[in-house]
């Protein structure tokens, strides 16, 4: 069957068809995407502006036709962190149903870690051991970790490289006391939360799903895209602590001219890196691997892993 997945994020919106059957890997058919960036859309009440909602109901109905013209028998639509920290979800989501007819559904942190580890273990297989797995969005940062399917322990943080741009890092380049602040706030709430890893044993295994992984790879001379999803590509620690000064230093128009990095991306990418070093650091990692399946993948499989055999 052709299934569509409608990603709702906090940076873009990205419809995904695939066609797949249970107990084979899902093929990509077709893909949708448009970006709003709509961590960035919220207001001093962290409500999702009439704008942003009516960029945001546009988006989906163009998505939705999309998945109609592709021939997709379902849509599985979910949204993440932007619109369920909305202070109108509610209505948001109401809208979305009664103009579009997507009936969003509003992944909790912790299912939108759970269903990218599951994605990540379905990708490595059971050879890969115990996984830790790291994925930076717009709104939040994942982070899971166990042996099986389901992690052993999987939290979220408000994170994520789009809400911290917005928050934390108004100038472009931004000020070094700026970027001092912000490390100092992203180490500390990922400190929090290494206890509840670190008593579970190490990893034998660490990998990273997102966008902001995957230029971050990149730029550290990683393969391109285009090379295709088998290639394996790595970041270190060391690429980041090196990288790191030289993107706080950077305009948002030099970070958009480094290989892989888009020019959406590029005002976040600084945020991301110092996510991704910080998570690298407090967990003792030295290199990881960039993982090709995320969350999409994640609630695909689950989806699959649900139908009838026949």
């Amino acid at each position: 069957m052709r299934l569509g997945v409608l990603d709702v994020g906090s940076n873009t919106v990205h419809l995904l068809a695939v066609d797949a059957h249970r107990g084979a890997r899902p093929l990509p058919a077709f893909s949708h995407k448009a970006e709003l960036r709509l961590a960035e859309l919220l207001d001093e009440d962290g409500a999702i502006g009439p704008e942003g909602v009516d960029r945001l109901v546009a988006t989906i109905a163009d998505a939705v036709q999309a998945a109609e013209d592709k021939g997709c028998e379902d849509v599985l639509a979910f949204a993440t962190s932007a619109v369920r920290e909305a202070t109108n979800a509610d209505h948001v989501l109401a809208r979305v149903r009664a103009e579009t007819g997507a009936d969003l559904q509003v992944l909790t942190g912790a299912e939108e870690a759970r269903l990218t580890f599951l994605a990540a273990r379905r990708w490595f297989g059971w050879s890969a051991g115990r996984l830790l797995v790291l994925d930076i969005g717009g709104g939040s940062l994942e982070i899971a970790y166990g042996l099986d399917e389901a992690p052993d322990a999987a939290v979220s943080l408000p994170l994520g490289a789009g809400r911290l741009t917005a928050g934390r890092l108004p100038g472009d380049p931004p000020d070094a006391t700026d970027v001092r602040a912000l490390r100092r706030h992203v180490r500390a709430e990922i400190a929090r939360t290494v206890g509840e890893f670190s008593r579970l044993g190490g990893p034998d295994h660490t990998v990273a799903t997102s966008k902001t992984f995957r230029q971050l790879a990149r730029i550290g001379g990683a393969a391109r895209s285009a090379d295709g999803p088998y290639v394996q590509r790595q970041l270190s620690r060391s690429s980041l602590e090196e990288w790191v000064p030289k993107l706080a230093a950077m305009t948002t128009e030099q970070r958009a001219d480094l290989p892989g990095v888009s020019d959406g991306r590029a005002p976040q990418l600084l945020a991301g890196a110092l996510v991704a070093e910080a998570a690298m650091d407090l967990f003792d990692v030295e290199v990881l691997e960039i993982c090709p399946w995320a969350l999409r993948e994640g609630v695909i499989l689950r989806r699959l892993d649900r139908m009838p055999a026949t």
